[in-house]
């Protein structure tokens, strides 16, 4: 796992509070983890502006000997403030565990669960070490909302909103035990604060520009119906696609993609080990729509096939966009030609081999495309998987972070890799039975 130091904030009995965490990380032949604290104390601060004071101030905590501190401690205030996807909110996990288990309520309880487990390893908690080793069932959330379908999946919610109910105070009670707030510095204290209201004053005449340069738009609401499709449009009544990028639709060519841009629709081409197939797909506001039905992608090994079945009547969520009755006309007449862009073709095999020999060894287009598909099949079968597998809280979703989203702040990910390569080889395995032979 990448040698970084994350902030977050804890959602505590007392308020939030904003630390620093450390994911695993190799020395050597040694895997640690860590927060930031010192002996028994976990330390914890009411802002962001005291958190950065404090890291640029202090060398005596259990971070300092971390490969990444002395970057952490050159970041600039604004960079303290924890992302959306770090913000942990265990006061609330007893009324998440009371909710219905849709798949948002899932990946939060499961990573919040996740996160109070750290914190209870890392500070040597027995309390917290006790709950979790006693309760197998958190187990369950890492399979996503499926795991709590059917009388089964609503007995093991129960249980897990059972074992909350009965423990989670001890958890929050140890954790708020070992919380403690040390002094910070006036001046760095000072200097931190400044920085934020600069940066926050920055970002509101960013968006004050921005608010002037809409107010001089014209925009026709009746023009805009078609752009709000969702995954139901699809399935209750014809829906127009739309594509994707930057450019403004008056100034851009008529004629740039051809046929397939002006349908909005893209063949693409999927090279799997010892196969090549083809497929169409379009996006329907931001939902990608295949070809193909009840999350079952249809795939064909020729062009030649792939039209002969466009030319005939079949049931599948494509039939139901707007601009699908143009491609089965050309596929009729025998004009249609199934032309692939660069961006559309997926080049599967090699990519898990090369995480395992580490990041340079890895085609990071090829990497960024196969993501993309991987996310679009799972979103198309409404299924969150492949974003849990790839969340930053897991090895592969930080190793993957790294090579896709690149700072010249992080070190890179440090071997062996092979926890991470064998998960992408279950993401391609089960990206593979979403595909459909038709032929």
């Amino acid at each position: 796992m990448a040698g970084d130091i994350v902030p977050i904030e804890l959602g505590l009995t007392d308020g939030d509070y904003v630390t620093l965490w450390a994911p695993s990380w190799r020395e050597g032949d040694d895997e640690w983890e860590a927060l930031l604290g010192h002996d028994e104390d976990l330390y914890g601060f009411e802002s962001t502006a005291e958190l950065a004071a404090f890291v640029r101030t202090n060398d005596d905590n259990d971070l300092v000997e971390h490969p990444s501190w002395k970057l952490v401690t050159a970041l600039g205030a604004p960079e303290f403030e924890p992302e959306d996807r770090f913000r942990f909110d265990l006061i609330g996990v007893p009324e998440l565990a009371a909710s219905d288990p849709s798949a948002d309520v899932v990946t939060e309880l499961g990573e919040t669960l996740d996160m109070a487990r750290t914190i209870g390893d890392v500070c040597e908690l027995d309390d917290v070490t006790k709950f979790f080793a006693s309760n197998l069932v958190f187990r369950s959330l890492g399979a996503g909302p499926d795991a709590f379908v059917g009388r089964e999946g609503e007995a093991a919610w129960d249980r897990i909103g059972g074992a909350i109910a009965q423990g989670w105070d001890a958890v929050l009670d140890a954790i708020d035990d070992v919380l403690a707030s040390p002094e910070v510095d006036a001046e760095a204290l000072a200097v931190a604060e400044a920085e934020i209201v600069a940066a926050d004053e920055n970002t509101t005449t960013t968006e004050d520009d921005t608010d002037e340069f809409d107010d001089d738009l014209e925009i026709d609401a009746d023009d805009d119906d078609e752009d709000d499709g969702t995954r139901s449009d699809i399935a209750a009544a014809p829906v127009a696609p739309v594509l994707r990028g930057t450019v403004d639709e008056d100034e851009a060519d008529e004629d740039d993609g051809g046929f397939w841009g002006e349908v909005g629709i893209d063949p693409i081409r999927i090279i799997t080990t010892g196969q090549e197939l083809f497929t169409l797909r379009c996006y329907v506001g931001d939902d990608a729509v295949f070809l193909g039905n009840a999350g079952r992608i249809f795939v064909f090994t020729t062009e030649r096939a792939l039209a002969r079945f466009l030319a005939d009547n079949h049931d599948h969520a494509l039939a139901r966009v707007s601009t699908y009755e143009q491609v089965q006309i050309a596929a009729v007449d025998g004009s249609l030609e199934i032309e692939v862009s660069d961006d559309n073709v997926y080049v599967l095999p090699g990519i898990a081999d090369d995480l395992a020999d580490g990041p340079t060894a890895v085609d990071t287009e090829q990497l960024e495309l196969a993501v993309e598909l991987f996310t679009d099949a799972a979103d198309f079968a409404g299924d969150d998987a492949v974003d849990i597998a790839l969340a930053t809280s897991t090895p592969l979703g930080w190793y993957v972070s790294f090579l896709l989203e690149p700072d010249p702040s992080r070190l890179a990910p440090s071997a062996p890799f092979d926890q991470e390569s064998q998960a992408w080889r279950d993401l391609e395995q089960e990206f593979e039975t979403r595909l459909d032979h038709t032929e």
